[in-house]
């Protein structure tokens, strides 16, 4: 089918039908060959992106800006000191002044609401680079990574072990029905994703031949996965007291050895990092001062072990992020 994504905002993938999922999946595959090749696509001179990142970011902030460069794009970075959006000028208003400068706005922060705004009074593409609720450009990268390691997506496994009430969690499950995948949230069941959310892709799954289970017992949620992926248990921007209940709530689903061996003997470990494995950190070495923990959400082991993708993802968060401004400004 002719796909025509001109125009479009990308804020979660509940807004794009299968078809327009893999396509996004594969013209990032096409771009990143042609990166790899040498092969020039920087016919975007002239245009220009403005960049809002109210919560910071390694991945993110790197990805578009060198998307956008080998676009020939120029590029305005906003900090959360670099403007006055929500403080001093709202969000509709922000929208309507950068829109009339730009080509297209990346927003990462907080609440959905707020990106949603920016799209509503923009006119013009605004991409999700991650919200509390969603994280659809890391959903691209995800699948990426798992059909260029397993070759295809249809049919495949994927457990996420982790607090699955939020960004992470809500994608994954969502991409993965989306794509006839199948989707287990292996974790407490105060941590299990919303019912309405549940209901929702539930529903995509019924079409698309995938599936969603909800477990609290890691042997049966890891059994025979294809991909075991996990999170940070304490995301940005959450107060310090919750970590204490986090740990006790999500020790039993650390990533480990044991958890791995459950699963096929060629799965794959994800993450879409940063990854508390190690004391090679501050947070983390606070973490062990006060909890006398060495590892979080996944062991040293697995996280250095062949199995362990998580690079691979990291590198395609450009691919796909390049994918998703082409497709939106226009090819």
């Amino acid at each position: 089918m002719q796909v025509d994504l001109k125009g479009r905002s990308f804020l979660t993938l509940k807004d794009f039908t299968p078809e327009e999922i893999e396509y996004l999946i594969q013209l990032s595959a096409d771009v990143k060959d042609k990166k790899k090749k040498g092969i020039p696509v920087n016919n975007y001179q002239g245009k220009n992106v403005a960049l809002i990142f109210e919560k910071t970011s390694t991945r993110t902030r790197c990805s578009f800006e060198v998307a956008a460069h080998d676009m020939g794009m120029g590029v305005t970075y906003l900090d959360p000191q670099g403007s006055q959006i929500g403080k001093k000028e709202s969000i509709a208003d922000t929208a309507r002044v950068l829109g009339r400068m730009y080509d297209g706005i990346e927003y990462r922060g907080f609440e959905q609401s707020i990106v949603e705004e920016l799209a509503k009074y923009a006119g013009i593409p605004v991409w999700n680079g991650l919200t509390n609720e969603y994280h659809p450009t890391q959903m691209l990268a995800d699948m990426l990574t798992i059909r260029e390691h397993l070759g295809h997506l249809k049919g495949v496994k994927l457990t996420y072990m982790g607090d699955a009430r939020y960004n992470m969690g809500n994608s994954l499950m969502i991409v993965c029905t989306k794509l006839g995948m199948h989707f287990t949230a292996c974790t407490s069941k105060e941590y299990f994703p919303a019912p309405e959310l549940v209901e929702l892709c539930n529903k995509y799954a019924e079409e698309s031949g995938g599936s969603v289970t909800l477990t609290e017992d890691v042997l049966s949620g890891t059994k025979d996965a294809d991909v075991v992926y996990t999170d940070v248990w304490v995301s940005m921007g959450e107060p310090e007291e919750v970590w204490e209940e986090r740990i006790k709530m999500l020790k039993p689903y650390q990533v480990n050895k044991a958890a791995m061996a459950n699963a096929k003997p060629d799965a794959l470990f994800m993450h879409c990092l940063p990854a508390f494995h190690d004391l090679k950190t501050k947070i983390g070495r606070q973490v062990y001062e006060k909890f006398g923990l060495s590892e979080l959400e996944v062991t040293d082991e697995v996280f250095e072990s062949e199995q362990s993708v998580v690079f691979d993802e990291a590198e395609n968060r450009m691919h796909t992020i390049k994918a998703v401004m082409m497709a939106t400004l226009g090819l």
